[in-house]
Formats: C-alpha cells, sequence, structure tokens
C-alpha cells in the first residue's frame, strides 16, 4: 500500500460486529500505516488496536480536530473520536447506541471527504437493524452516503479481480426495482459505470447491461422492458460516445466479463449484480460508490455477529477495500496532472 499526500479514513463500522476488529488487523499489515485517519469510538477501537495492532501507535483527537491532528510517517495512526459509548458494548447484538455510533463515524468521514481534508474513505460494515434501532431512517451506506454527499444520483459498484457490474437499482423490494429501472435509471447506471471505470484507471471502460428478463426478454416474448426500456437507453449512451452495448442475457453477461469481452456489467437489480460477484469469494470482493464527489470504498461483507469478538475475523476484503482506494487515489492525481 502507498501512503497519499492526504490521509485515507477509515470508519470503525458496528461496534458489535467484526469492523473495530478487522480495521486493526488491516492496519496492522499496512505498509504505510500513518497514511490513515480512523474514525470512531474510543470504548471500541483503542482495545481492538491494543489486541490486535500492538505495534502501532495510535494519535488519539476529538474528531473537531480533524485532520489537522494528523502527522504522518512511521506507525502512528490518528484516531479521530466520533462517538462516546463510555464502555464496549455486547458484541454480537443490534443495539441503538452501536447503530448511532455507527452512523456518527460515518457522517464524520463524509464531512472529512467533502471539504477534501482526506483523500477517501474506506468504511467498516454496518447492521441495517442498528440503524433502524437508533432511529436513522437510511436503509445503508449507500443512501447515508448519496444525502450527506450532496449526491444527486449514486450507484454501487462491487468489484473483484475478475469482475466489475453496477447496480441498475439498490436497496429496494424486486417489484420496486422493475418499476424503478426506467430508461432515466438506465442511463444514470450506464453513465456511472463509465465513470467507475475511468476512476480504476480504464481509458475506455467496455460496458456490458444485462437484461431484466429471462433470455433478455426473448424479442418480447419474456417481457418487454428490454425492447421498451434498455436497447434505447443503450442506443442514447452509445451516441453519447459510451462503449455500451446490450441487453445481454443476465445469465450468461457475467461469464463473458469474466473471460475478458466487458470491463463491467450494468445489472438491473441487488442480486442479479451481487451474486456472481460474492459467489466467487467475499475475502475478494469490494464496494465502490459511484457519483459521489469524493472516493468511497467498503469490504463485501457485513457485520458477521456471529463471529464478533472471537478474534477470528478475516481483514482480507477491508485490506481489498484499502486497496481499491488507494488505486482510485493515484487515478484521480494522474487525471489531474
Amino acid at each position: 500500500m502507498a501512503q497519499a499526500a492526504r490521509p485515507i479514513g477509515i470508519t470503525m463500522g458496528d461496534p458489535a460486529g467484526i469492523g473495530p476488529e478487522i480495521v486493526a488487523k488491516a492496519l496492522a499489515t499496512a505498509d504505510a500505516p500513518g497514511g490513515f485517519v480512523v474514525l470512531g469510538d474510543p470504548a471500541v477501537m483503542l482495545p481492538a488496536f491494543r489486541k490486535y495492532a500492538p505495534g502501532l501507535s495510535i494519535q488519539p483527537a476529538p474528531v473537531a480536530a480533524g485532520v489537522d491532528a494528523w502527522s504522518p510517517g512511521g506507525d502512528r495512526i490518528c484516531f479521530l473520536q466520533t462517538s462516546a459509548l463510555g464502555e464496549p458494548p455486547q458484541v454480537g447484538a443490534v443495539g441503538a447506541a452501536c447503530g448511532r455510533a455507527a452512523y456518527d463515524a460515518i457522517a464524520a468521514g463524509i464531512g472529512l471527504a467533502v471539504e477534501g481534508r482526506i483523500a477517501g474513505l474506506v468504511t467498516a460494515p454496518i447492521h441495517k437493524e442498528a440503524l433502524s434501532a437508533a432511529g436513522i431512517r437510511y436503509p445503508g451506506h449507500t443512501e447515508i452516503l448519496a444525502d450527506k454527499g450532496g449526491a444527486a444520483r449514486v450507484a454501487m459498484m462491487l468489484a473483484n479481480d475478475e469482475l466489475r457490474t453496477v447496480l441498475v437499482t439498490i436497496h429496494c423490494s424486486l417489484r420496486d426495482a422493475i418499476a424503478r429501472a426506467d430508461f432515466d435509471a438506465q442511463m444514470s447506471a450506464i453513465r456511472l459505470a463509465e465513470e467507475g471505470g475511468r476512476r480504476l484507471g480504464i481509458e475506455r471502460p467496455r460496458i456490458a447491461v444485462a437484461g431484466l428478463n429471462p433470455h433478455a426478454g426473448e424479442g418480447g416474448l419474456f417481457g418487454d422492458e428490454e425492447i421498451e426500456i434498455i436497447a434505447p437507453a443503450v442506443k442514447a449512451a452509445r451516441a453519447e460516445g459510451i462503449d455500451v452495448s446490450g441487453p445481454w442475457p443476465g445469465d450468461t453477461v457475467f461469464m463473458q466479463a469474466r473471460q475478458g469481452k466487458f470491463d463491467l456489467v450494468v445489472a438491473q437489480y441487488h442480486d442479479q449484480g451481487l451474486i456472481p460477484v460474492k459467489y466467487m469469494g467475499l475475502e475478494k470482493g469490494v464496494n465502490i460508490t459511484l457519483g459521489l464527489p469524493f472516493i468511497r470504498t467498503s469490504p463485501d461483507h457485513g457485520t458477521a455477529f456471529d463471529i464478533a469478538g472471537r478474534g477470528i475475523a478475516d481483514p482480507a476484503s477491508l485490506l481489498t477495500a484499502i486497496g481499491y482506494a488507494e488505486q482510485m487515489v493515484i487515478a484521480a492525481a494522474r487525471g489531474a496532472a
């Protein structure tokens, strides 16, 4: 991992999950741990660092100090306190206080990113039920980031070494996803997919759009969304100069992408796009939010309440997310040069 000119922020995730553990473990193996700012609660993060990263020196500071409290280099990590639980929570359990603390860390990280005081934001897993218990009415990270980050439209990109998929619709029922996958949603996802490819350093991303229905509708036999909505959007995007094709049958397009035919696949709904990536291994996957005015990545797994507190959580996916954030920071710097 290369150290950035500005630090990369990392949030602790839900305090009752594996977030604090994997953050500490990931930074213990980082080439330049001083290039990161950790945002979270001292009741969980300081013990996690003592247990899983005893060789690192922590520089605690109130979040109001921001990254001005950060001094780069060596094994010094800036830790910004974003909440005050007082004592460690019950691990592996949904709690309103944990939901609020996780949210406060995210909100602080977004603020630093929007202000340009960190180079990017990597978020550890949160629990949707805990957010709800705390009275926070967002279904997940993506919606918080879009609202607090001031983005009109965002898209979720799931990526690993072999696949990259961007979603037209995200956290909603399948019935709602079909209704929401209209022409404007298609165009937004295609444009954001191209942006995502470029942010990863791909000069002209080749994008495939998956169909909604079996066999991409089979010429209208199994549904007309491909004819009436998706194909016109693909045509319009091509007119804008985007290298996009489709609609392709959803049961074969991901295989073709793995074989190198496409750089990214635009999927119509959550499970259509996530199953192929997650089937290849959670430790390899990363979630990238497109459309934000800053870089944001996260591991492709949840809070893992079943193993929280046992010391056996694998930081591989978080390390992958950190690596992608650094890759995007480098690509952005090259593009601005």
